[in-house]
Formats: structure tokens, C-alpha cells, sequence
């Protein structure tokens, strides 16, 4: 079917690929009818060019790409948190998923998730530490993090960020 692609849709596989990165669906089945009704392309090739491509988006960097997408403004945000926390010690893991990105040790410690598309919530694993206005109730974490701050601008990435950060680090031991 793939050595086929050229000749029966007007394009190789990698040139569809490229071309559905240029797009954003929410959904498999979004994506499959674009390719039909915007390029003519059958069911089968369509669902097969969609799968295809899935696979590959499956990667730290793609899943980060995608957290971001469309919230820009708040990648520096997220690349400094990381850099805050891996300076911690060689035992970080960074480890990105479909919507939010793990920090842990031994133990999960920190959540990083592009909440809105001006908002980044960080939620900590801080058992025991009494909330304040800025170290929340862990909100939509759930039960893996006691705490969140939302970070809206750099500048909040200060000394008392990285004291919590530093004490849920020792934590995850």
C-alpha cells in the first residue's frame, strides 16, 4: 500500500506526513476526512497516512511541540523549569507525555502542564507544606501532586520556586 501511495494519491507517504504537520486535529477521524475531502484521497489511504503519522509524533520533542502549540509565549517558561530542576541532580527524569511533562527521582516529584494558553501550572509532591496565595491547593492534579503554582510570567521562576522545587526534589529520594 505504501509503494503504492504515489501513484494512486499524488504523493509518497513522507510527503503526506509533511504536509498533516502543517495541520492540527483533535481527532484521528478529523484528520483521515480532511485528507478525502480536501485531496481526494480513499478511506483506506487516508486512515493509513493518519496512523502512520501518529507514530511519529510520539517522540519527547513532538510531544513537547504539541503541548506548545499554540502557546508559544510560554516555551521559555517550560525550558527554564527544566533547566531549574535537571540542575538539581543527574538522577532527573524529564519525561514528556501527551499533556504534561513528568519530573522525577525515584518518585514522581513535579508536573509540568501548559494549562491555558497564558498559564503553565506546576504542581509539586510537597506532603506536608501548608498552602499559601501562591503554593496552592494541587487543583486539577489530583492526588500525585499536594501543591500547584501557576506561572504566568519568567519572572516567577524565583528563589522560592526553586526552594519548593528543590524541597520536592529531596522528597522523591
Amino acid at each position: 500500500m505504501i509503494d503504492n501511495m504515489p501513484a494512486k494519491t499524488g504523493k509518497s507517504l513522507p510527503e503526506w506526513k509533511s504536509l498533516l504537520k502543517t495541520k492540527s486535529f483533535a481527532k484521528h477521524s478529523e484528520a483521515v476526512n480532511f485528507l478525502k475531502k480536501e485531496h481526494n484521497v480513499t478511506h483506506g489511504f487516508a486512515n493509513t497516512i493518519v496512523s502512520l503519522s501518529k507514530e511519529e509524533n510520539n517522540t519527547d520533542t513532538d510531544l513537547i511541540e504539541n503541548q506548545y502549540q499554540g502557546k508559544e509565549d510560554l516555551r521559555p517558561i517550560y525550558e527554564s523549569l527544566v533547566a531549574m530542576v535537571t540542575a538539581f541532580g543527574e538522577d532527573v527524569r524529564v519525561t514528556p507525555k501527551k499533556t504534561e511533562v513528568s519530573i522525577d527521582r525515584k518518585r514522581k516529584f513535579a508536573v509540568i502542564k501548559p494549562a491555558t494558553k497564558t498559564r503553565i501550572d506546576l504542581g509539586l509532591k510537597l506532603k506536608g507544606e501548608p498552602t499559601t496565595a501562591r503554593l496552592e491547593n494541587s487543583g486539577p492534579f489530583g492526588t500525585m501532586c499536594t501543591h500547584r503554582v501557576r506561572i504566568t510570567d519568567i519572572s516567577q521562576l524565583d528563589d522560592e520556586l526553586k526552594a519548593w522545587l528543590k524541597d520536592a526534589y529531596h522528597k522523591a529520594e
